[in-house]
């Protein structure tokens, strides 16, 4: 095992990994920006070192400074969480040169699966099904339109290189296309330094529905579940749970083992996420694959038992998957609310500022992940994620139940959140049945009626 081990992110995920490592007995190191510099992950790790300004370029995304934080504090692995860093293939294979053990799966892997593009064909190959789209990338707009009408309209444009929405456009028609498919080229070139493009054809009011997927060293691969996460803004996930309500025992085998197949084509290593599309008929298409830790693990933790973080940090020392290799055995249900400092009323707006009162929710089945504390400023550089309200029951109704309990006692005043919107969702009769999909939060609104 590790002696030391260099936490390269901030925030929840920061706090969460220097957690698990305490577990294991391991040391930590926490790196920050100046602005971050009374944040919770700082406090707890056993040393710290400031690695620039707040701008993320010149602090979380500053290789050289984190490579350089590693070796004068003696780490021998890296943790990158998720975002920032996680799913970088240079980054890993800098840790690699540098002697570091990068928690997470090798560059090759990370590169393969981060091109949308040369991800659906290794998908194809290995028998996964994908949404029906583009052989490869598009390089312009006459050739994206006639492979788009190929493909059959309303067709979505993505960004080989994206994530989170970014370079993503519906384009409904031919008259739409050419107007979509230009702004999502800047758009990836400016969030990515990559325009490259990618056609599917847009499957209309699926549910999102995930696989975890964790390999070892030793070649075995596993699935343990699924999660839904259908509820989502602008490609944004708010609410994720498990197990899905869509799936029976027959479509939950199915997908499962597709999406072991589909990390076993790559011989992944480490902690992933295999996502489908589910449309409502039944068929399922593999979207993507997330090379890291996800936001919402904890809901597979809640229903599994595992620890999934100090699974990752075992794995990346050599160490086989510490359960058994029987089916996993999942219990109850488990709901997972993402808290941010967003305004509803204007749309969504970003609510940075002092946070002057934090009580968090308690009582059975509730978990809080969270950095933040009374007198916390949430600055305004980075993601807007405050806490993850992690409820579980022995049903889904009562998993509900709890979610609605703990969100309605959860107190944060001086900013605005989304306690009362996310609150609000627990009351639709919609969500309280299962019926959602992806367009949920569309039809919803702003969540004032």
């Amino acid at each position: 095992m590790f002696e030391k081990l260099l936490v390269a992110n901030r925030g929840e995920i920061a706090l969460r990994v220097v957690r698990a490592c305490r577990e294991l007995g391991v040391k930590t190191v926490a790196v920050h920006s100046e602005v971050d510099r009374e944040s919770l992950h700082v406090r707890f790790a056993d040393e710290a070192v400031c690695i620039g300004p707040a701008a993320a370029s010149r602090s979380y995304l500053n290789v050289p400074q984190i490579i350089s934080a590693a070796e004068i504090t003696g780490a021998e692995a890296v943790h990158p969480g998720y975002g920032f860093l996680a799913e970088n293939a240079e980054f890993a294979e800098i840790c690699q040169q540098s002697e570091l053990v990068f928690v997470g799966p090798t560059p090759e892997q990370i590169r393969t699966m981060g091109d949308k593009a040369t991800a659906r064909k290794a998908m194809r190959d290995a028998g996964v099904p994908v949404v029906p789209g583009s052989d490869g990338l598009v390089s312009d707009s006459d050739e994206a339109l006639a492979t788009a009408r190929e493909i059959g309209f309303p067709v979505m444009i993505k960004a080989s290189a994206g994530g989170g929405g970014k370079g993503m456009r519906i384009a409904e028609d031919e008259s739409s296309f050419s107007r979509s498919f230009v702004a999502a080229q800047a758009e990836a070139a400016a969030a990515f330094g990559d325009g490259g493009l990618y056609l599917e054809r847009l499957v209309l009011r699926p549910r999102h529905v995930e696989f975890q997927v964790f390999g070892d060293r030793q070649g075995r691969v596993v699935h343990l579940g699924e999660r839904d996460c259908s509820i989502q803004r602008r490609h944004q996930k708010l609410i994720e749970e498990a197990p899905s309500p869509a799936l029976d025992d027959r479509l939950r085998a199915e997908m499962g083992e597709a999406a072991v197949r589909a990390a076993q084509a790559i011989g992944y290593v480490g902690a992933g996420t295999v996502e489908f599309l589910l449309d409502r008929s039944g068929e399922f298409y593999f979207i993507e694959m997330n090379t890291r830790i996800q936001v919402e693990h904890p809901v597979t933790e809640a229903t599994t038992g595992l620890d999934l973080v100090k699974e990752q940090i075992l794995v990346a020392a050599g160490y086989p998957l510490s359960f058994p290799s029987e089916e996993m055995i999942h219990r109850g249900h488990a709901i997972e609310f993402r808290v941010n400092a967003e305004d509803p009323a204007r749309d969504f707006a970003p609510s940075p500022g002092e946070i002057t009162t934090f009580h968090q929710p308690g009582g059975p089945g509730v978990r809080v992940d969270t950095h933040v504390y009374s007198g916390y400023r949430v600055p305004p550089y980075y993601d807007s994620l405050l806490a993850k309200v992690v409820v579980w029951g022995n049903t889904r109704q009562e998993a509900v139940a709890r979610g609605r309990e703990a969100l309605e006692s959860f107190v944060v005043e001086g900013i605005f959140t989304t306690i009362g919107y996310l609150s609000n969702i627990t009351r639709d009769k919609a969500f309280q049945e299962g019926n959602v999909d992806t367009s949920f939060v569309d039809r919803f609104g702003n969540g004032r009626g």
